[in-house]
């Protein structure tokens, strides 16, 4: 009896060797796919956060004191260049004019009779200057006065369109009192933050180029119709974030852009000789990306790479690799670090192109 257990108990163990062995040597002939960085010109999308402003934009505001008699138009109207906008109540102002208007016409006819007289050599020229800087004076009170007046109107200073009020019909308001805004709209301002590393590039295709065209994408993720140039960047870098402000001007012919609104512009940069790598053959440890590098032994390693941008399942790399380097293409969470592999190699060229991406 105990022969006979000797003998199971071998062959089970002559059993659970056999499916060993054959299991290591199943996982021995797992073949990973690998591939190298294709290397190519190729265009990459930055990305901005904008402020986007009208390219005037101003407060209108009571010149006078008075209640507000008239509103003219309403808000969010389209007003043209000298339209009357606001009246105040001008019943004072122009009470003030025809008082200057009749000390004026009083010191002229006093200076007309001077003159006269001194014509004759009635009079000496003293009391003619006299007479002359009397009416001058009413003159120029005269002038004071209609200013007074013609403040009590408030025009348009350009064509634009109008903000919601601050101060309704009848109300009174005093001077230097905010009535609304208006906005220039046929022109668009579009401000957007740029590090200082991408600036150099930027301002050397500016040289190059003369002029920086860049996108727009408004907050409903839609590009607006039209392109627009980099026209100004501002003289210094912000020393907290190391960023410098560019501004973008864009038509707007439609007055679909407004004042205040939000969205991202888009610079396309032409990158010579770049790396493109698959997105799924990179992993992130600690927000840092690695790829595995294999050997001439077929022992893999991580590497940590850096990203310069990234495209739909593509990253371009800006360090850390060559094209000459074999990077393992699928299988990452299979393998472990210096693991011997079996590979199979695929062309960059047929890895990318399998892509759903748009890399020129």
């Amino acid at each position: 009896m105990n022969k006979i257990l000797m003998v199971i108990s071998l062959c089970a163990t002559l059993f659970v060797t056999s499916c060993e062995s054959k299991k290591e040597e199943k996982e021995e002939e797992v073949e990973y796919l690998v591939t190298s960085p294709l290397q190519k010109d190729t265009l990459v999308t930055k990305e901005y956060v904008a402020q986007i402003h009208a390219i005037s934009h101003i407060e209108l505001r009571a010149l006078e004191k008075g209640y507000l008699q008239k509103i003219y138009v309403d808000e969010g109207q389209s007003v043209k260049q000298g339209q009357l906008m606001f009246q105040i109540m001008p019943m004072i102002y122009e009470a003030e004019t025809q008082k200057a208007q009749a000390e004026a016409n009083f010191a002229e006819i006093e200076y007309k009779n001077t003159k006269s007289l001194a014509d004759s050599n009635v009079v000496s020229k003293n009391e003619l200057a006299l007479g002359k800087a009397k009416l001058d004076k009413a003159k120029a009170e005269l002038g004071l006065a209609k200013a007074h007046l013609s403040f009590t109107q408030i025009r348009a200073p350009f064509n634009g369109i109008m903000d919601h009020f601050q101060g309704r019909l009848g109300s009174l308001v005093n001077e230097g009192d905010l009535l609304t805004t208006l906005s220039d709209n046929s022109k668009m301002w579009v401000y957007y933050n740029v590090p200082e590393a991408e600036y150099l590039d930027y301002k050397m295709q500016i040289i190059k180029d003369g002029a920086l065209k860049v996108e727009l994408q408004m907050a409903n993720n839609k590009l607006f119709d039209y392109p627009g140039l980099v026209e100004t960047i501002e003289a210094d870098f912000n020393n907290e974030t190391g960023n410098i402000a560019f501004r973008a001007t864009f038509p707007n012919p439609k007055g679909l852009l407004r004042h205040g609104e939000t969205g991202n512009i888009l610079v396309k940069l032409p990158l010579k000789n770049a790396l493109i790598i698959p997105q799924k053959a990179t992993f992130e440890v600690l927000e840092k990306k690695y790829v595995y590098v294999l050997d001439k032994n077929n022992v893999i390693r991580s590497r940590e790479i850096t990203i310069e941008a990234e495209l739909p399942n593509i990253f371009v790399v800006k360090s850390g690799l060559t094209k000459d380097d074999k990077i393992l293409l699928e299988g990452l969470r299979q393998v472990k670090e210096n693991e011997k592999i079996h590979s199979k190699f695929l062309k960059p060229d047929s890895v990318i192109s399998n892509l759903n991406l748009y890399a020129e």
